[in-house]
C-alpha cells in the first residue's frame, strides 16, 4: 500500500515563505557575478543528494567534506555580497524596498499617487516650457506590438526621467512613451493615427496618435502641447483637457490603469 506525506498548513505557510525568501534572494544578487556561484552550490547540493540517496559511499564522503565547511567558505566567497547584505540590514526601509517587501506592503492606493504624482509634476514641468509629450498608459489590453516599433527602455517610473525623455535634443523625444505596470516600457513609440474629423485643426500630429491609440485599444493617454503647452486626456475616443497638473492628478487618480 502506497503511503503519502502527510502535510499540514504549516508545512505550506513554511514552504512558501522558504519559496519567497529564495526569490527575493534572487532578486538581490540578480544581474551579478554571485548568482553564477548561487546556480553552481544549488546544482552541487542536488549532485549531493543524489549521490547520498544511491549510496555511493566513497563520493558521498568527499562530498561530506565539502558541505561540513560548505558555510565558512560561503562567507569567504560572499564576502562583498554579506557586507551590502548587513548595511542594508541597518536600513530597515531600503532593505525592504532591495527585497520587494515595500511593494506588497505599501497599499495600491500609495503607490497609485505616487505614480500620478510624478505623472503630473513631470507634465506641469514640460507645459511650462513646451514641450511636446506623448504618454501611453496601458491598460488590459496589451501593447507589445506598439512598444516594438519604439526603442525598449524597460524601467522604473520616475519624473527626472520622462521630462529627459521628451527633452528636446533627445533621440527619443518624438514618439510616444509607453507605460506598462507602472514602468516605462519604451519611447518613440509609432501609435495609429485617428482620422476623425470631430477634433479640432488645433490638434497636431501627438493629438491624433493619442487619439488613435484610444480608438483601437482600452489604453489611456496623455500629450502636451508643444505649441500651447495645454495637456490633454484621451481615453476611449474621447479626450479632456486638464488646466493644470493639479486637474490632472486629480483626473488620473479616478481612471483606472
Amino acid at each position: 500500500m502506497m503511503s503519502f506525506i502527510e502535510m499540514s498548513w504549516v508545512d505550506v505557510v513554511d514552504i512558501l515563505l522558504v519559496a519567497y525568501i529564495l526569490y527575493a534572494i534572487y532578486k538581490l544578487v540578480k544581474g551579478t557575478v554571485a548568482l553564477n556561484i548561487i546556480f553552481s552550490i544549488l546544482g552541487f547540493i542536488i549532485l549531493w543528494l543524489i549521490v547520498r540517496s544511491l549510496k555511493m559511499t566513497m563520493l558521498s564522503a568527499i562530498m561530506d567534506s565539502f558541505v561540513s565547511i560548505g558555510l565558512l567558505s560561503l562567507i569567504v566567497i560572499f564576502q562583498p555580497e554579506v557586507r551590502r547584505f548587513l548595511v542594508m540590514m541597518t536600513t530597515r526601509y531600503d532593505f525592504l524596498k532591495r527585497l520587494g517587501f515595500d511593494k506588497h506592503w505599501a497599499s495600491q492606493n500609495e503607490q497609485k499617487l505616487l505614480f500620478v504624482n510624478a505623472i503630473s509634476k513631470a507634465c506641469e514641468n514640460m507645459s511650462k516650457s513646451k514641450t511636446g509629450a506623448l504618454i501611453v498608459l496601458t491598460r488590459k489590453v496589451g501593447l507589445n506590438d506598439f512598444i516594438s516599433t519604439g526603442e525598449k527602455i524597460d524601467a522604473e517610473y520616475n519624473q527626472q526621467l520622462i521630462e529627459t525623455i521628451f527633452f528636446k535634443n533627445t533621440p527619443l523625444h518624438d514618439g510616444a512613451m509607453i507605460v506598462d505596470t507602472r514602468r516605462i516600457k519604451a519611447a518613440a513609440c509609432i501609435l495609429p493615427v485617428s482620422h476623425s474629423m470631430d477634433i479640432p485643426k488645433s490638434f497636431g500630429l501627438r493629438h491624433r496618435s493619442a487619439l488613435g491609440i484610444t480608438e483601437v485599444t482600452d489604453a489611456l493617454a496623455i500629450v502636451v502641447s508643444e505649441e500651447t503647452g495645454r495637456i490633454t486626456i484621451f481615453d476611449s475616443g474621447q479626450y479632456i483637457t486638464a488646466k493644470s497638473s493639479i486637474e490632472l492628478g486629480e483626473i488620473l487618480e479616478k481612471m483606472e490603469y
